[in-house]
């Protein structure tokens, strides 16, 4: 992201909500000159990327005209440094130390299930119109999904593991995938590839007639 607007995202986290004399005077303290014009421009592309709420009227204590308030949305909270990756890898490997394979596999299968009940998918779609939404869905979540027809039915591929780091070591969320994918169609798929067993993608057939 553009410096100056990280900066605005690291103000706003800082200090709850601001207004554009807030961020003016702290970047002026973090980074020199800078304008109020120049600050409304960042901040009118942060609204456009749904990183700063609506602004809000902030009535003064004192004598003067009100003034718009900013805060951050929820959507913000990816550009701040987090945790997330060491946690789950660590609570893979602690429940892969702790618990027998299929318990594992239970769980996990219930995690693909609840992301396929968030997905809301329509379960009366077309065959080829679930797909685009399926891998729509994928693309959202790192997959790096698309499909195409195949003599045989359909063939989903996805070229990158949004856990790459955690299934290499672990195959069970290979697993977990297959389910998800099956729960989002609302068919099993056939396995065609799988990049933790070092092919260059993942590719699942779906049957003519699947639907």
């Amino acid at each position: 992201m553009q410096e100056t607007r990280q900066l605005i995202l690291n103000i706003l986290r800082e200090r709850g909500e601001a207004t554009v004399d807030d961020i003016v005077a702290d970047l002026r303290k973090r980074r020199g000159a800078i304008t109020a014009v120049t600050v409304r421009h960042h901040l009118a592309r942060l609204q456009d990327e749904n990183l700063i709420t609506t602004p809000q009227l902030r009535h003064r204590n004192a004598p003067g005209r009100p003034q718009h308030v900013y805060a951050l949305t929820e959507a913000a909270k990816e550009y701040f440094p987090n945790n997330y990756k060491p946690l789950a890898a660590h609570l893979i490997e602690q429940i892969a130390g702790q618990l027998p394979p299929k318990q594992i596999n239970v769980i996990l299968e219930g995690v693909a299930d609840r992301m396929a009940s968030d997905a809301a998918i329509e379960s009366d779609l077309p065959l080829p119109d679930r797909l685009n939404v399926v891998v729509e869905y994928l693309n959202q979540h790192g997959y790096n999904a698309r499909w195409e027809k195949h003599p045989d039915g359909y063939l989903i591929q996805t070229n990158n593991c949004p856990y790459h780091h955690i299934a290499e070591h672990n195959h069970a969320l290979c697993d977990m995938d297959m389910h998800l994918i099956s729960s989002l169609l609302g068919v099993v798929p056939r396995l065609q590839s799988r990049m933790s067993r070092g092919d260059s993608l993942c590719a699942y057939l779906v049957p003519n007639g699947g639907g």
